[in-house]
């Protein structure tokens, strides 16, 4: 968007204590004054860092509207700190959590590509298991996954593990494959496999308490779209919208499948603002 204010120097916290701190890079736009509407929370997706082009137009929409937006790269992404190699659901969700609890928002609209769809809807149950405390944080006001990826190591990794990548983790604790979108290999841990586990979010009900609306391509060869599909099943009791691209591949980053995700952010602002006017 050519009227988007240009980046602001990202800021870094430090998440973790002893040698399991991380200095954590993220990006935040305050909100044009008397603006009450939610914040914006862009989560990425693995190996996705919050420069890439969604992220970039979700904070032009932001500016547009005059919303805040919250962008961070996970420890090992981009311009934070840490390994990537210790990266797990379990750490990156940390990280999330203590960046939206150091901005501070009083509501929020998470949006996740991919493995952030993962980390939002954790995200949702960790806000909802907290209500109540000190530290609870915002008030969540509905999501927008594209593509998302919940439990994609016990989904979608696990079962296709090849004999020599299963001798690869047990003996060095890792394997590689190759990526279609970088020369360099995708690396998956013992630690991440096993990490995932324990964040399933698919062996039961999840409930978000807000609406949600999916952007899935069908022609997505890494996440497929019975995986969408499969997910709406554990969302039975909130306001859910699946939006089938036809043509799409996991990326959704055409004009046509940006223009989608901007649209569907809107709809979802719009319904936050209905819910927040008296009846």
């Amino acid at each position: 968007m050519s009227d988007q204010m240009p980046d602001s120097a990202p800021q870094f916290l430090t998440v973790g204590e002893g040698e399991a701190a991380r200095e954590i890079a993220m990006l935040v736009r305050p909100a044009q004054a008397g603006n009450g509407a939610p914040a914006l929370v862009w989560l990425s997706g693995y190996r996705s860092d919050m420069s890439g082009t969604k992220a970039v137009e979700l904070d032009g929409l932001a500016a547009e509207l005059g919303l805040a937006c919250i962008r961070l790269d996970y420890s090992g992404h981009g311009l934070s700190g840490g390994s990537f190699g210790d990266g797990t659901i379990s750490r990156w969700l940390e990280e999330a959590l203590a960046v939206i609890r150091h901005v501070a928002p009083e509501r929020v609209i998470l949006v996740g590509s991919s493995m952030g769809g993962w980390i939002a809807l954790r995200l949702a149950q960790e806000l909802a298991r907290q209500g109540g405390v000190t530290l609870a944080g915002p008030k969540l006001e509905g999501m927008v996954l594209i593509a998302p990826a919940p439990d994609f190591t016990s989904e979608l990794i696990e079962p296709n593990l090849k004999a020599k990548e299963r001798k690869s983790l047990a003996e060095r604790g890792y394997f590689e494959e190759r990526s279609q979108y970088s020369p360099e290999p995708n690396i998956y841990t013992r630690a991440l496999i096993e990490d995932g586990r324990k964040n399933r979010v698919l062996d039961g009900i999840i409930e978000t308490g807000c609406p949600v609306h999916i952007l899935q391509g069908m022609k997505d060869t890494d996440v497929p779209h019975a995986h969408a599909m499969k997910l709406v099943e554990h969302l039975p009791a909130d306001d859910v919208v699946l939006t089938f691209v036809r043509d799409g591949d996991h990326r959704l980053s055409r004009p046509g499948d940006i223009a989608l995700l901007l649209s569907a952010v809107k709809g979802i602002i719009r319904s936050s603002t209905n819910r927040q006017m008296p009846a």
